[in-house]
């Protein structure tokens, strides 16, 4: 092998080294180090990004080498040494329907899963249990209209794990149910962002958002505001739960008897580093 072919076949290795290492470094739920790739779903929702994300990135690819080929024939086959008397061929009726045509059959390639994708996220399903997400300065507020009149605050704890996303109240919901979040904003225009569960919609003042999910693993799932509300958007993040039914319908037993007086965190003990 030449020292070029030594070379690639180094990338190539440390390429699949990279691509194995951050599979390996993948977590449920939550960011990892050295992460590179899309979190792990936890949701048909997000399956479906994932599919989409993956079947665009090898269209990009390979639509990318086809032009870096042309562009290689144009400089080797018609460079003035190769061909010195140019063509002076100005219309080719088959190329110019060839170069309309395939982008068009490309975009539309492009379109029929794109637009599957938005209904599916777009189209909340009957729900089994929904939760008003409240945006607010600089916190959540989980209300359970099905289960009884209890709400609660959801700050970030400093104390807790994983750094900037432990919260001191947790959403909790059951495992294979689809999930109505309904979001508003209390002051400003928040974000309410769940990465492994493909959720992402604005909490609007005055106006009342929804979307779905539907938890396929049990676990913690963690997410932040995601839309720029004021000094302390860093610091309010978002933690789902999620458990078995029987887990679920305790918790509501005892979400019912801690919140039935009020909210129970007080945003001088659990906000940012910032207050």
């Amino acid at each position: 092998m030449g020292r070029m072919g030594r070379q690639l076949l180094g990338l190539a290795v440390a390429g699949l080294t990279l691509a194995t290492g951050g599979v390996a470094f993948a977590e449920l739920g939550q960011p990892a180090p050295w992460e590179w790739t899309l979190q792990q779903s936890g949701s048909p929702v997000m399956d479906n990004i994932v599919w989409f994300h993956n079947f665009l990135l090898v269209l990009i690819t390979l639509i990318t080498l086809f032009v870096l080929a042309l562009l290689v024939v144009v400089v080797i086959k018609f460079n003035a040494r190769a061909n010195p008397v140019p063509s002076r061929t100005t219309h080719h009726t088959l190329i110019e329907v060839v170069w309309t045509l395939v982008p068009v059959l490309i975009l539309v390639g492009i379109a029929v899963p794109s637009f599957r994708l938005l209904f599916l996220e777009l189209d909340v399903p009957k729900a089994d249990l929904t939760v008003k997400a409240t945006g607010k300065q600089w916190y959540w507020s989980y209300a359970y209209p099905d289960n009884g009149k209890f709400e609660f605050d959801s700050l970030m704890a400093q104390d807790k794990q994983p750094r900037l996303l432990g919260v001191d109240n947790e959403m909790v919901v059951p495992v294979n149910k689809v999930i109505r979040v309904q979001t508003t904003g209390a002051d400003v225009i928040h974000a309410f962002a769940l990465p492994a569960f493909g959720v992402k919609i604005d909490a609007i003042p005055g106006r009342l958002n929804e979307t779905w999910f539907k938890a396929t693993k049990t676990g913690m799932y963690y997410g932040q505001c995601s839309e720029l509300c004021g000094k302390d958007h860093a610091f309010m993040p978002i933690a789902i739960r999620v458990v078995s039914d029987q887990e679920f319908a305790s918790w509501v037993e005892t979400a019912k008897k801690k919140f039935a007086s009020g909210r129970t965190s007080t945003y001088a003990s659990a906000a940012g580093p910032t207050q």
